[in-house]
C-alpha cells in the first residue's frame, strides 16, 4: 500500500435496517448518485429519466433501497473517508428459492471527487466477505455497461465474464451499449 493509499484509505460500514439510513445518510448517498449519475455513471433506476438528472428524481429510487434493508436481504455498504461519503453499493439477496444461494451486486459508486483512490476496489472486497461471511452466499452476480471499462476492473476484482446482450443498453440515439453479465464464485 503506498502512503497515498493509507491517506486515502476508506472506512466501510454497512447498514442493513431501514431505521439506521438517517434522513442525512439517504441525502448523502442521493447526492452522490445524482452526481455519479450526470457524469456519465450507470447506475440510472428504471424509472428515471436518462441524464441530467436531480436528487428530488432519484429519492423515489433510494427510499425503494431502504425500504428493502434487512440483515439476510440487503444491505448498503458506505465507504468514507475523513467522514466524507466516498462511495457506496447494495448487495442484496435473490429472493427466488432457486437462487437464494446467490446475491446480487448494484449500484456500484465513488463519488466524483474520490476517483481513483481505490475506493470502489475496497467496497467490492468488503462486499464479497460480507455476503459469504454474513449472509451465508455462494455466488455474486452483476451487470455492468460496456464502452466504460467496467468489465476489466471488476475482472481485476476477480469476477467473470458470463454473457452479454449487445446493444441491450441505448445511453442515447446511435449510442448502443452491450450489457455484460458477470458472476464472482464466493
Amino acid at each position: 500500500m503506498t502512503a497515498h493509499e493509507a491517506v486515502h484509505a476508506p472506512a466501510i460500514t454497512q447498514i442493513s435496517r431501514p431505521q439506521d439510513a438517517t434522513a442525512a445518510i439517504r441525502r448523502e448517498l442521493t447526492d452522490c448518485w445524482t452526481a455519479v449519475i450526470n457524469d456519465g455513471g450507470a447506475v440510472v433506476p428504471m424509472d428515471c429519466p436518462l441524464p441530467p438528472v436531480t436528487a428530488p428524481v432519484l429519492e423515489p429510487a433510494m427510499e425503494r433501497i431502504v425500504r428493502g434493508l434487512s440483515p439476510q436481504r440487503s444491505r448498503l455498504l458506505l465507504a468514507t473517508v475523513d467522514g466524507a461519503l466516498a462511495g457506496w453499493l447494495l448487495l442484496r439477496r435473490e429472493q427466488h428459492p432457486l437462487v437464494a444461494h446467490c446475491g446480487v451486486v448494484n449500484h456500484v459508486q465513488t463519488h466524483l471527487r474520490f476517483r481513483g483512490l481505490g475506493i470502489g476496489a475496497a467496497l467490492m472486497r468488503h462486499a464479497t466477505v460480507a455476503a459469504r461471511e454474513e449472509m451465508g452466499l455462494e455466488r455474486l452476480q452483476l451487470s455492468a455497461r460496456s464502452g466504460l471499462g467496467l468489465e476489466d476492473f471488476y475482472r481485476k476484482a476477480g469476477w467473470t465474464e458470463v454473457g452479454r446482450w449487445p446493444g441491450a443498453l441505448r445511453v442515447a440515439p446511435g449510442d448502443d451499449r452491450d450489457d455484460i453479465m458477470m458472476t464472482l464464485a464466493l
